[in-house]
């Protein structure tokens, strides 16, 4: 079955960076390029929250204004993975990051629960 790996998280000092990786593994039928990769986000008693988007070939990319200017999404079709760059983090960027794949933009941008295929998710914790 579809299986999204996230890696790279951990414990970083405000200002430091991290990169989030999510691999595909076990698509059938179409490849991952024929899907958007979507980032969101939990804080610990908030609810998920969309952080980032990239279509199908990587040639549009949408960002949370949160995280606008900081954060970098893409992806590596050939690698079946999507990688999300973080930068100049703060401690309100802490919370579990989740990959997301949907063959529509549109769904994957909106978080629904219905998204084809999400990740279990990589805690990122950014002390202060």
């Amino acid at each position: 079955q579809v299986q999204l790996v996230e890696s790279g998280g951990g414990l970083v000092q405000t200002g430091g960076s991290l990169r989030l990786s999510c691999a595909a593994s076990g698509l059938t039928g179409l490849t991952f390029n024929r899907y958007a990769v979507g980032w969101f986000r939990q804080a610990p008693g908030k609810e998920r929250e969309f952080v980032a988007a990239i279509t199908w070939a990587g040639g549009n990319s949408y960002y949370a204004d949160s995280v606008k200017g900081r954060f970098t999404i893409s992806r590596d079709n050939a690698k079946n993975t999507g990688y999300l760059q973080m930068n100049s983090l703060k401690p309100e960027d802490t919370a579990v990051y989740y990959c997301a794949l949907d063959t529509s933009l549109v769904v994957v941008k909106s978080g629904r629960a219905d998204i084809d295929y999400w990740g279990k998710g990589t805690l990122v914790t950014v002390s202060s």
